[in-house]
């Protein structure tokens, strides 16, 4: 009967035990904060469930990272989380929030950047979608050289401004500046550079530039050849190019321009330089830059965009200023 006893005795401690590190571990694992709202977080690559679980522990989303691997110890072993960007929250329990993140694919987020665009728009646009920060994404854009051995063809030395290649990607929350800047710049390599057979620098960077000029001037693809053929023309006659699109840029500016603009002493204002400007003025689409590598020969030297979008071409001053008092009856340089 002492025996009995005994053994009994022994099996209630161990009882109270466990009952005792259940309630510890479930008073460990249970939210942080039962009123939180959803939030993102991003799991890096090659990036351990442990370690995962120790950051949420850091960041405030879990009470204890410890307490919730040895609930899930079963359901985790073997397993992995796969990098992106996730949904957690502080009002879930610590073990359902990793569990969550082993089971589940991460976020996918479509951003589409439009052709036309500067650098500094996209930075606002990849900064309203939560991917970035438009300073450090702007930061960035002033570094190509960081970007050297992301794709094979030449950087430009200033800027990156041209060369974010304009198209809809998959840029989840919290994916960062320098993963976004260089999967815009392989795109551009796959979608330009490789199609218009490797160039070598000086031509991609003549091509660049007067396609992003093209891209402003042109709203319909029949005629951005023609415009670039325009564009050539000036150039060689030692012409200002008065391209509207190069002063909105030197102002920063999406705005109609005054008379007083014109005068706006920067190397971007082709109504001052007769020459290219210095680089790029948006990122143009791939059409915009094949137009500007094969423009349409012809005498054009002036246009003028008519209401449809479109725009009556002359070889002369006084037929282009005809022009424009039928199409706008107003004021007309190029």
């Amino acid at each position: 009967m002492k025996v009995l006893r005994v053994v009994g005795i022994v099996a209630a401690a161990v009882a109270v035990l466990a009952l005792g590190g259940w309630m510890t571990l479930n008073a460990m694992t249970r939210p942080l904060d039962p009123n939180a709202e959803p939030r993102y977080f991003r799991v890096l690559p090659g990036e351990s469930v442990t370690a995962v679980a120790e950051r949420l522990e850091r960041e405030g989303v879990i009470r204890n990272a410890s307490a919730a691997l040895l609930r899930i110890r079963w359901k985790a072993q073997g397993r992995t989380i796969l990098d992106g960007t996730y949904q957690v929250s502080a009002a879930q329990r610590a073990d359902r929030v990793l569990l969550h993140l082993i089971e589940s694919r991460p976020l996918r987020q479509d951003v589409l950047i439009r052709e036309g665009l500067w650098a500094e728009e996209v930075a606002r646009i990849l900064e309203e979608r939560e991917v970035a920060s438009a300073e450090e994404f702007m930061s960035l854009v002033a570094k190509p050289q960081e970007f050297a051995d992301v794709v094979s063809f030449p950087l430009p030395e200033a800027s990156l401004e041209g060369y974010l290649f304009p198209d809809t990607y998959d840029f989840p929350p919290l994916l960062g500046a320098r993963r976004a800047i260089e999967t815009m710049l392989q795109t551009f390599e796959r979608k330009v550079f490789v199609p218009l057979e490797r160039p070598q620098a000086e031509d991609l960077r003549r091509w660049v530039v007067v396609g992003s000029l093209v891209e402003l001037e042109a709203m319909h693809d029949d005629e951005r050849a023609r415009i670039a053929g325009v564009i050539y023309n000036r150039l060689e006659r030692g012409m200002r190019l008065q391209v509207d699109a190069t002063v909105l840029y030197a102002l920063r500016e999406r705005r109609r321009l005054f008379h007083s603009d014109y005068a706006t002493e920067h190397p971007y204002n082709t109504y001052r330089i007769p020459a290219l400007p210095p680089g790029p003025i948006c990122s143009p689409g791939y059409r915009s830059i094949a137009a500007a590598k094969a423009p349409e020969e012809h005498e054009f030297l002036f246009y003028v965009a008519m209401p449809d979008g479109y725009h009556a071409f002359s070889r002369t001053y006084e037929e282009h200023l005809r022009n424009v008092e039928r199409h706008i009856g107003g004021r007309g340089d190029r």
